[in-house]
């Protein structure tokens, strides 16, 4: 009764703070980057081990700078997450602009459904709200509810403002039948790490060894849908631009694993281009590959050899 009466208390005084200018809530991120990082320093372990074991051939110094870089960023994104509550489509608009759309819309327009690929890179959610302005299709994006239903449905609320349909990632097929006879565009947060009971296939991303979500290839090649990347360019503070990249077409022609590495490959790059803008704070490596059988063997073979 207590957490469900402070849960409301928070959300009461998120939608209040949505309300203020983006300018003052500017002044207040540039506060609430000190309080994170310098006072609290909010998972700042975790960023570091991250930063660190993603970038090795970096140094001491230029792994501080893209963290304080990072903290800096955050702070704002937590603020433009509260403005979502009462952003208006002409704001959005103006802050969010989509590029390379034709293709896209091509299928569209044809009565055809297409794929995205996004990640938690720049403002996702943001772009992600602006994907149902943006485009003639439906938009269905696939997402991980939290644990707290009072925040869940805070969360969904904001993210359906503009004509977006939330789907739980455990409905994603059922989704995608109920829609098959329409435009859709089905948006994946390709860094999401899998359970680790789902923990299938192993690549290496960012210097370490990770196990990457299937649902795109494998939803890609049983519908034949095309697949493209939204690559988020943060342009300045509160300003982001998205090209809709084609990363693959023709799904069903692909080899197995093959989109899901191309969709991995492409992200890498778009981190490595801009560091600061992903979400380092994530705990994406908390699950380690357990040895196999055949991990043991060779082992054993190369101490005899």
């Amino acid at each position: 009764m207590i957490n469900k009466a402070l849960s409301k208390a928070g959300i009461f005084l998120l939608n209040l703070l949505s309300l203020l200018p983006l300018f003052i809530l500017y002044r207040l991120a540039d506060a609430f980057y000190v309080l994170i990082f310098y006072v609290f320093g909010y998972r700042r372990k975790v960023v570091k081990e991250n930063l660190v074991n993603a970038f090795p051939e970096k140094s001491t110094t230029e792994i501080k700078a893209i963290e304080k870089r990072f903290y800096k960023f955050l702070a704002s994104l937590f603020i433009e997450v509260i403005k979502m509550k009462s952003i208006s489509k002409k704001e959005l608009n103006k802050r969010v602009k989509f590029k390379n759309t034709d293709l896209v819309e091509a299928y569209l327009k044809n009565k055809e459904s297409v794929l995205f690929c996004s990640a938690h890179f720049g403002n996702y959610e943001w772009v992600c709200m602006a994907i149902g302005l943006a485009f003639s299709g439906e938009h269905y994006p696939i997402y991980k509810p939290l644990s707290s239903d009072a925040f869940d449905n805070w969360f969904l609320d904001m993210r359906s403002r503009f004509g977006n349909h939330m789907v739980s990632m455990r409905q994603t097929l059922r989704a995608i039948q109920a829609s098959k006879n329409e435009a859709t565009m089905f948006t994946f947060g390709s860094d999401q790490a899998p359970s680790r009971e789902d923990s299938t296939y192993w690549t290496m991303f960012l210097n370490q060894e990770s196990s990457i979500q299937l649902g795109v290839e494998k939803i890609a090649k049983k519908t034949n849908r095309p697949v493209f990347y939204l690559k988020i360019n943060t342009i300045k503070r509160g300003y982001y631009e998205v090209d809709c990249v084609p990363i693959c077409l023709n799904p069903t022609e692909t080899a197995e694993f093959e989109i899901t590495e191309m969709h991995t490959r492409f992200l890498e790059d778009m981190i490595k281009e801009a560091p600061a803008y992903w979400l380092w704070s994530h705990r994406r490596w908390k699950y380690k590959r357990e040895p196999r059988a055949t991990d043991a063997v060779s082992k054993d073979q190369n101490a005899m050899a």
